[in-house]
C-alpha cells in the first residue's frame, strides 16, 4: 500500500514538473528559423538583365523552384522568436526566356530600406527607389604633369615578374 502511494506521489510530481516546464517563466525557448535569409543589401545588388548564375551568387539557391513556373524563383524566410509570433518574408524573382532577371516581387524592394522606414528616417510618403548614379560624366584623362598622370605612368611601366617555382624535396633518405 505504501509503495502505491509513493508511486502515485512520484508520478504526480513528475506530471506537475512536466507541465510547469511548458509555461514556466525563465525557461529558454529557441528561435526557429526556416528558409533563405534575405537582406536588403542582397536585394540592392540585383539588377535587371543579370543571369541566373549571377543571381544565385548573390541570393543563394532558391527555396522553391516550381515546375510549372520555371522562370520564377521564390525565396521564403520565417522566424519564430522564442515561442512568439511567427514572422515571414517572401521574395519572388522572375526571369525571361534568355535566363535574365526581369522582375522582383515580395516584401523587399530595391533601394528601400525597411530599417530606415522603421526608424523614421524615411518619411514614408513615397516608396521610390533612390536615383542611381549610373549617369556619371565620362572620365577625363589626367592632365600632363599632374599626380594622376604620374601614377598612371607608374602603373603602365610595371613589368610582370615570374613567380619562382620551388624545387621538389628529396624523398630519398641520406
Amino acid at each position: 500500500m505504501q509503495n502505491t502511494k509513493l508511486l502515485l506521489a512520484s508520478l504526480t510530481f513528475t506530471g506537475l514538473v512536466a507541465l510547469a516546464g511548458c509555461s514556466f517563466p525563465g525557461v529558454y525557448k529557441i528561435d526557429i528559423q526556416q528558409g533563405n535569409v534575405v537582406t536588403q543589401d542582397m536585394i540592392d545588388q540585383l539588377k535587371p538583365g543579370m543571369t541566373r548564375r549571377q543571381v544565385r551568387f548573390i541570393m543563394g539557391n532558391p527555396l522553391i523552384t516550381d515546375t510549372f513556373h520555371a522562370n520564377r524563383w521564390d525565396y521564403l524566410y520565417s522566424i519564430q522568436p522564442g515561442g512568439g509570433k511567427r514572422q515571414q518574408e517572401r521574395v519572388s524573382l522572375m526571369f525571361d526566356g534568355n535566363d535574365q532577371l526581369v522582375g522582383l516581387n515580395g516584401d523587399f524592394m530595391p533601394g528601400v530600406s525597411r530599417d530606415e522606414a522603421i526608424l523614421g528616417e524615411d518619411n514614408g510618403t513615397s516608396v521610390s527607389p533612390p536615383q542611381h548614379q549610373d549617369q556619371q560624366k565620362p572620365e577625363e584623362p589626367a592632365k600632363p604633369g599632374s599626380l594622376l598622370d604620374q601614377i598612371q605612368r607608374d602603373v603602365d611601366d610595371v613589368k610582370p615578374v615570374p613567380i619562382p617555382t620551388p624545387e621538389p624535396l628529396e624523398t630519398s633518405p641520406q
